[in-house]
């Protein structure tokens, strides 16, 4: 769609999840673009490595007795699917680094024992909202009271990012009042992370998905929120093929 053009959908926004309530803090014109105009982003590299170790590592963990090369195998192929017609310049240096984040996750998750369950769908419907937040947490161990959320970085953090803790908390405090945990693996390192305050950490997903809900409230006309957002340029979220789009639907 170029400039001139008008858009002419109509806003299909159903639900709210973790990771479209951090989008719209982090950047409410891109939330735009994707949750309103419906122009979604390509995944990166990062993104795609991500859910290439998180299948390496389930295999692992529901098979005691598969071996790392086989885990590795899998998380290997998945991700070459995943990123084959992929630009990104990064993609052969990420592929490098599945191996070692395969096996250190195994080595910090196996202790756990088999998850009694793996990508739970969790729904939750709080007073005060009108549409549900949903979500799916990665690992659950019911028989340790214990939910886990695996995390793909390049650096490893020293405690628990603050909009992953929104998400750990809605699924921990969602799925019968479970312990919830947060396991980040970088390419040298792996450490896991014990979320406290988890019904605090929840009510701000909810105060945060109640103002998204005020923010949609305020126009049925897709046009109306490209009037009163702006992308930031020098975000990331504005980086490649994104810039252009900045151009086309804010003129900017």
């Amino acid at each position: 769609m170029t400039a001139g053009e008008r858009c002419t959908h109509t806003i299909d926004y159903d639900h709210h999840s973790a990771s479209s309530t951090t989008l719209f803090c982090a950047s409410p014109a891109m939330w735009v673009l994707e949750k309103i105009l419906g122009v979604r982003q390509p995944a990166g590299a990062p993104a795609r490595r991500g859910v290439a170790v998180e299948e390496g590592v389930t295999l692992g963990l529901m098979n005691p007795d598969a071996s790392l090369d086989e885990c590795v195998k899998v998380a290997v192929v998945r991700y070459d699917t995943l990123t084959a017609l992929s630009p990104d310049a990064r993609r052969e240096r990420y592929r490098e680094t599945i191996s070692d984040m395969v096996r250190q996750a195994l080595a910090e998750l196996r202790p756990y024992g088999v998850p009694s369950s793996v990508q739970g769908r969790v729904e939750w419907r709080p007073d005060g909202l009108r549409l549900p937040v949903i979500g799916f947490f990665d690992f659950e161990w019911a028989q340790h009271g214990i939910i886990v959320d695996l995390k793909t970085a390049e650096k490893l953090p020293s405690r628990i990012k603050v909009s992953h803790a929104r998400q750990a908390a809605f699924y921990a405090a969602a799925s019968d009042n479970m312990a919830a945990r947060l396991t980040y693996v970088t390419p040298k390192k792996c450490e896991t992370y014990e979320l406290e305050n988890i019904r605090e950490h929840r009510e701000a997903l909810r105060r945060i998905a109640m103002r998204i809900e005020n923010f949609l409230a305020l126009s049925d006309d897709p046009e109306f929120f490209k009037s009163i957002t702006v992308p930031d340029l020098d975000s990331f979220y504005w980086g490649g093929p994104a810039r252009q789009l900045a151009y086309e639907h804010w003129q900017i």
